[in-house]
């Protein structure tokens, strides 16, 4: 068994996991709103992808940049005209709110597309390889894991360099001083969730031409984002990088050990953390 090949698998697997990761740790970060729609939104934007891609014949990621503005519009919309309806010192409504529309985009996933598992066609990129340091890796799961990368650097710079992140952690520290200095709290959640929609359409990208999905595949994808998350620390991007890595690596080991153990290795690993470090390894408020 060649333990760093399966190292190196878990830490490339990670990078999506981040990716399923970063949009909910923003709303989070910024809001305190647990969206539990969250991996319904991520395969919503993987069959809009498909669909562009079908429709068009368009190269995937050429696809991801025309869904990318649909899914910012739809999160913005969602948030404006939904969510932020809910959101107070109570979290019960916004989590019954999310659980309601995540059977919602299920269900209308289901009549629009039917239960069948689908795929995003890469053409030869789905088995090209490179090797590093004598161990081969995918170049599929090599971008996956440098676009978690360029993803968080980019949500940091946004956060902390300009304007609108300035924006984001004034309404995050507090609402009501914000509104005084001039700020929209409304429009700010809104544009929170439109930059989250914005990472979702690329982990759907990659979801989609990583593995076969279908509209039920949701649930299982917020699980994994969850437990990224809450290991890496609520709020912190980093750390949400961290999880989703240590939750890649837990499951490649798992499943190296006994491929029945996968995705038990990994809900180990995240119970470990809650055992020993229940608020996460880098808990942060906005990171």
């Amino acid at each position: 068994m060649n333990w760093l090949d399966t190292v190196l698998q878990g830490i490339l697997l990670g990078g999506l996991y981040a990716l399923f990761a970063a949009g909910l740790s923003i709303v989070f970060g910024i809001m305190r709103l647990v969206n539990l729609a969250h991996g319904d939104l991520i395969v919503l934007a993987a069959f809009l992808i498909l669909l562009i891609v079908s429709l068009l014949g368009l190269d995937p990621f050429v696809a991801a940049l025309i869904a990318a503005p649909l899914m910012f519009g739809i999160g913005w919309l969602m948030q404006y005209h939904l969510l932020n309806r809910t959101l107070g010192k109570d979290v019960l409504p916004p989590l019954l709110v999310t659980f309601g529309l995540s059977i919602v985009v299920q269900n209308g996933l289901l009549e629009a597309f039917t239960a069948d598992s689908r795929r995003i066609s890469a053409g030869t990129l789905e088995t090209a390889s490179v090797e590093i340091g004598g161990v081969n890796a995918g170049l599929m799961p090599l971008m996956t894991f440098a676009s978690a990368v360029i993803v968080i650097i980019a949500l940091n710079q946004l956060i902390y360099r300009t304007a609108l992140g300035r924006a984001f952690r004034a309404t995050s520290d507090d609402v009501v001083t914000a509104s005084l200095m001039g700020i929209r709290p409304n429009s700010i959640f809104a544009v929170a969730t439109g930059l989250a929609m914005l990472v979702v359409t690329v982990a759907a990208l990659y979801l989609g031409m990583r593995a076969n999905f279908d509209p039920t595949a949701g649930p299982a994808r917020l699980i994994y984002a969850f437990e990224a998350v809450i290991i890496g620390g609520l709020g912190s991007l980093w750390g949400t990088l961290a999880g989703g890595v240590i939750l890649g690596i837990a499951q490649t080991m798992g499943a190296a050990i006994n491929p029945e153990w996968q995705i038990l290795a990994g809900h180990l690993a995240f119970l470990l953390v809650l055992l020993f470090r229940p608020r996460g390894l880098f808990p942060r408020a906005v990171d």
